[in-house]
């Protein structure tokens, strides 16, 4: 259940920015990590694998300096998810989302709101993975779930009444996603025309006013 948070969590839409910018900060970290890591892999496979045979006419202080080398970059390694561990944990308990009016909500970038709306869902045990670009067809957030379904979000901080093209654009997305699921989730209002399109299919709609209600703690 989501549970509606006090007014004196109410943070202004620069901090929501900041934490947006934190996020993407940790996921190229992460992003570099992982290449280095594979990188360390290809290494201990040749080093240990393929040139071992070769490596044992090699003298003494070369074989033990390739080995304190690989051991430097083994904890190298092993520091450095850890803190990358520790920032996402740090960011998630420090990152308590305010409830915010439309008004704050109109006051973020499109990007911030994206990373706005990603923090619900992951208060609510989603993976979530921001897109939002240019050429992801209309995807702003992807997700997953424990058991590997998966569902779009396109996010949509609009003023203007949304009405069934935009619901038809998602359904699209879905399949060509192959989705088990979309939300659509907007600033605006949902005409009836949008709902009556999505009644039948597995679309979940969240407008102006069902947003500014829900409260980013997870509770259900």
């Amino acid at each position: 259940m989501l549970i509606r948070l006090s007014a004196t969590t109410r943070r202004p839409p620069t901090l929501i920015r900041e934490e947006a910018i934190t996020r993407q900060r940790i996921a190229r970290l992460t992003g570099l990590l992982a290449v280095l890591t594979g990188l360390f892999v290809l290494w201990v496979f040749w080093r240990y694998g393929v040139a071992a045979d070769a490596l044992l006419r090699a003298p003494r202080w070369f074989l033990d300096l390739l080995g304190l080398l690989t051991a430097a970059g083994f904890l190298t390694l092993i520091m450095l998810w850890g803190v990358v561990f520790w920032q996402k944990r740090e960011l998630a308990r420090q990152s308590v989302l305010p409830e915010m009016s439309l008004d704050d909500l109109y006051a973020l970038s499109p990007r911030a709101f994206e990373h706005y709306v990603a923090g619900l869902f992951e208060r609510r045990g989603y993976k979530v993975e921001v897109r939002g670009r240019s050429g992801d067809l209309g995807v702003d957030l992807m997700l997953t779930q424990a058991n590997g379904r998966r569902a779009v979000v396109q996010c949509k901080r609009y003023r203007h009444v949304i009405g069934p093209e935009i619901v038809r654009e998602l359904f699209g997305t879905m399949i060509h996603e192959r989705a088990a699921h979309g939300f659509l989730v907007t600033t605006a209002e949902i005409s009836d025309g949008a709902r009556s399109w999505a009644a039948d299919k597995p679309i979940t709609l969240i407008d102006g006013m069902s947003l500014v209600s829900l409260n980013p703690v997870s509770g259900r």
